[in-house]
């Protein structure tokens, strides 16, 4: 079967020919003066898309190796894991497996987090560090991570706030230090529209300076470490070359683009999934004003459900996502996100007219 020439999940996403192309670059040695021009062009770059005066730290990683660098660098026991959704629980899973005492702020996944129980769970006990997803991609809910940023800051100074944007920055605005984060992190294969394989955080100076007195930090995702060479331009071990070719161009083209007119094509196909989604009567599962504007997940029905609606979607190029984690079975999802854009948007909604209309 050929590969579909749109795909409309949550990643790995479509990647354009251009920024495909870009990986075919010769080799160079990553320590070369080439070399590291390219890396300090793709790392200013990205300060804007973090929007921060802080620096941006490139690994080879997925974003999953972020969250063992945040929890491994910035907090020598106590943790505090807002979780309502799957890769919010994978956060908390990294934190128990690296040996830190964490606590959990749960609540149901289609619920947000709200910067009173944050603020209600500082109250009770000092953590060292808070986590959170701003946008969950399993249930396409976004936390309001700008009043819970803003609620941890009045209630626990000294805690650090590190934020989960791996299905969102690039896609939603996130203003890094204007909001007072700590710790943002991303990866390449949703928002950014890159292959998988490079993990980007943004990381505040009072991270820096704490994470000097944390003792076990690791080697490959210890930041003092990655500091010390980003200062050089480089990467203490050798990094994903031709990955970072394409993060420099794609960066071009994000910027070129306009970070504002991006966020509101993200938001545009958003509300036109959702239209389509009361039009037919189906449900969302995200409550309505904490809606991601990067995924929508949706209610399967007996009617419509991925398995099936694939079916009849990969034969004419198009390709959804199923459910994820505890929800699985009950949802599917409409990923909105990378080189997608409204004509695609309608060509899918028209396609899935189409199936039910033949289901009826």
């Amino acid at each position: 079967m050929s590969v579909p020439s749109r795909m409309f999940v949550p990643g790995p996403v479509d990647v354009d020919p251009q920024v495909l192309q870009a990986q075919t670059q010769a080799m160079l040695p990553h320590r070369s003066k080439e070399f590291e021009a390219i890396f300090q062009s793709a790392s200013e770059k990205a300060r804007q898309l973090f929007y921060t005066e802080s620096r941006v730290f490139l690994f080879t990683a997925s974003g999953t190796g972020l969250h063992e660098a945040a929890v491994r660098n910035l907090a020598k026991e106590s943790v505090l894991s807002c979780v309502n959704g799957a890769f919010a629980q994978r956060w908390y899973d990294v934190a128990l497996a690296n040996g830190k005492r964490v606590d959990m702020l749960e609540t149901a996944w289609d619920q947000p987090i709200t910067p009173q129980a944050v603020s209600e769970a500082l109250q009770r006990k000092p953590y060292e560090i808070i986590t959170v997803v701003h946008n969950e991609t399993s249930t396409g809910l976004q936390n309001p991570v700008q009043e819970i940023a803003a609620a941890v800051r009045a209630t626990s100074p000294n805690t650090l706030i590190c934020v989960d944007a791996v299905s969102s920055l690039g896609g939603a605005k996130i203003e890094m230090d204007a909001w007072g984060i700590d710790f943002l992190l991303t990866s390449s294969q949703k928002c950014l529209a890159l292959p998988p394989g490079l993990a980007l955080c943004g990381v505040s100076d009072r991270a820096m300076a704490n994470a000097e007195s944390v003792p076990g930090r690791g080697w490959y995702f210890d930041l003092l470490r990655m500091e010390k060479h980003r200062l050089k331009d480089s990467t203490p071990a050798t990094p994903a070359l031709s990955l970072i070719y394409a993060l420099d161009v794609q960066l071009d083209r994000i910027l070129a683009e306009g970070l504002e007119a991006r966020f509101a094509r993200y938001s545009a196909m958003a509300e036109r999934v959702h239209a389509w989604a009361a039009g037919r009567g189906l449900g969302l599962f995200a409550p309505e004003g904490y809606r991601s504007q990067t995924v929508t997940t949706l209610l399967s029905t007996p009617q419509l459900n991925a398995p099936a609606a694939n079916k009849f979607l990969l034969p004419r190029g198009m390709r959804i996502a199923g459910g994820y984690g505890a929800i699985k079975e009950k949802t599917f999802r409409i990923a909105h996100m990378g080189e997608i854009a409204m004509p695609d948007i309608e060509r899918l909604l028209s396609a899935l007219d189409e199936y039910l209309e033949a289901q009826a």
